[in-house]
């Protein structure tokens, strides 16, 4: 379950986790604003990294960063042990953790092409 002890808006939480995978040397940041074609969130974060290993750690600081900054946990966590594409759910905002042939692979960029593409300035 997720919980939050303080207030986070979703474009917020898009911003920190954003931010997090800068820090992690995530590559190709893309924050995608989704609430106008989805009912399930608001944004996906998304990122790739060269290997599972990388992929892996990212995900790790994610989860560390948003618990111990914003008391926030994860509602669902999907793809860790492969670490070929890590998906972290925060409810409104949904990290994608790629691997990076598979981020191209799977393109959520161009299937999610109607959602709007939201700058991250890190």
């Amino acid at each position: 379950m997720i919980q939050k002890e303080k207030e986070v808006t979703s474009y917020k939480l898009a911003c920190v986790i954003a931010r997090v995978l800068d820090e992690k040397l995530g590559k190709d940041i893309t924050i995608l604003n989704i609430s106008n074609v989805s009912s399930f969130a608001d944004y996906f974060v998304i990122c790739s990294a060269p290997t599972a290993t990388q992929v892996r750690a990212i995900a790790d600081n994610i989860e560390e960063e948003l618990e111990e900054q914003e008391n926030i946990k994860f509602g669902h966590k999907e793809g860790y042990h492969e670490g070929e594409w890590i998906l972290l759910d925060y409810g409104d905002v949904v990290a994608h953790i790629f691997k990076t042939e598979n981020r191209e692979y799977y393109a959520l960029e161009k299937l999610w092409g109607d959602a709007e593409i939201v700058k991250y300035e890190g």
